[in-house]
């Protein structure tokens, strides 16, 4: 630990500077090499006015291998749409359920590869520091960029409302908690311990249902899709996930794990859940939007488990609120922190949606279908698909199957947000 030093600091000024004169994603102004320290004097500042001496900068240092890399995209996937799967799964029916989770997933981790490769398909410019936005940016123009600052933010202020509404319960259900990192985990655990003492209560009616069952397809299936729209969500920040894997040549298979890891914990806690739910002498409609709430406040398991997401939340929330003041504000001020006021009123605007959601509409499998969709409109099926598509075009290789192809999946995006209104 040193004290930062009067040149130390000019020089972190200077490059601050450098930021600050253009967006990251235009490399005509980029600091040059004499305004760069050393490899050998490379600190990372504290705003308290110390530093940390990094001791190297040689290649691959502060690389992710690949199994980090997995399990990082695994856990930054795995949020709380996984209380609403069981939920989701009766909205469409068990068996509709289980086939959209599969064609959900692949889906949604092609239009994920093609984000990933968007950046390479730019000819002739350095996009190695670019994220999604500036792609968006370079096809569209200030409408591309201004577009995907909206989604993203539906997105991030999706989740935070999400969030608080379940602390908000996850609260009133505890009283006290104590942190653990493990909760996913604690969740398979504690959905294959209740499935083992309740048995498995399942009866096949194709389409119709009865006082205890639902069918086996169900026109309220876009429930399901919504939520499973944000549950495979990543597109927004998977360039920046993958940028720290050592290995660049494994991105696609790495991520292809990853999605095939979080398609198979949903599989896991939804078809567990709901071919366990104890039918009769309860009916399947009775299976909560969050699978927690089926379960009495003074269950020692889902007590428990209500603690760990409390803390993982409450971990999480302000994060994911970071993320929302440094993505607008500094869209429209040119800094992340304007003012106080600026910070402060932002806040302000972001927790009083939680706490509206929370007091007057606390249904999260709602509110998940409702974000997913109109996010996932736009990260997940409009601009990966155009933008390949364009690409094909300028190049000369666009077919007529890719044509309809990306068409079709656009179309599907679309017709999954107006489902979610009229149903």
């Amino acid at each position: 630990m040193q004290r930062v030093t009067d040149e130390a600091s000019a020089m972190n000024k200077r490059i601050h500077y450098y930021s600050r004169l253009t967006s990251p994603a235009d490399r005509a102004l980029i600091a040059p090499d004499h305004v760069l320290p050393a490899p050998d004097e490379i600190y990372v500042y504290s705003p308290l006015g110390t530093a940390f001496k990094v001791d190297s900068c040689t290649d691959g240092y502060g690389k992710n291998s690949s199994i980090v890399t997995i399990f990082m995209i695994w856990n930054t996937m795995m949020g709380t749409s996984i209380l609403s799967i069981p939920w989701g799964i009766k909205q469409a029916g068990f068996t509709s359920g289980i086939i959209l989770i599969l064609l959900m997933g692949i889906l949604t981790l092609y239009c994920c590869y093609r984000v990933v490769k968007s950046r390479k398909m730019i000819p002739l410019i350095d996009t190695s520091n670019w994220e999604f936005p500036d792609v968006c940016k370079y096809y569209f123009g200030s409408f591309g960029q201004w577009s995907s600052l909206l989604f993203s933010m539906v997105s991030l202020v999706g989740a935070m409302v999400v969030y608080w509404v379940l602390m908000s319960n996850f609260l009133f259900n505890t009283g006290r908690f104590i942190y653990s990192t493990v909760s996913v985990v604690y969740l398979v655990f504690l959905v294959t311990v209740k499935a083992a003492r309740l048995g498995i209560h399942l009866e096949y009616n194709w389409f119709t249902e009865n006082d205890f069952f639902v069918p086996e397809f169900r026109i309220l299936f876009p429930q399901l899709t919504g939520v499973l729209t944000l549950a495979f969500f990543i597109h927004n920040c998977v360039i920046t996930l993958l940028q720290n894997n050592r290995n660049q040549e494994n991105n696609v298979r790495d991520l292809s794990i990853a999605y095939f890891l979080v398609g198979l914990t949903y599989l896991y806690v939804g078809v567990i859940i709901f071919a366990s739910f104890p039918s009769p002498p309860l009916s399947k409609e009775c299976i909560e939007q969050n699978f927690l709430d089926n379960f009495p406040s003074d269950d020692i398991m889902s007590f428990v488990a209500r603690i760990f997401l409390l803390f993982q939340m409450m971990t999480v929330y302000p994060l994911l609120g970071y993320l929302a003041r440094v993505q607008l504000l500094r869209q429209f001020f040119g800094n992340a922190y304007p003012s106080i006021f600026h910070v402060l009123s932002l806040n302000v605007a972001v927790v009083g949606a939680g706490v509206a959601m929370a007091r007057f509409y606390p249904n999260i499998g709602g509110i998940i279908r409702y974000s997913g969709a109109t996010c996932g409109l736009a990260f997940v099926f409009v601009y990966p698909s155009l933008i390949y598509m364009i690409s094909l075009h300028r190049a000369g290789q666009l077919t007529w199957p890719a044509l309809i192809i990306h068409i079709f999946i656009i179309l599907l995006g679309l017709a999954n947000l107006i489902a979610q209104f009229l149903l």
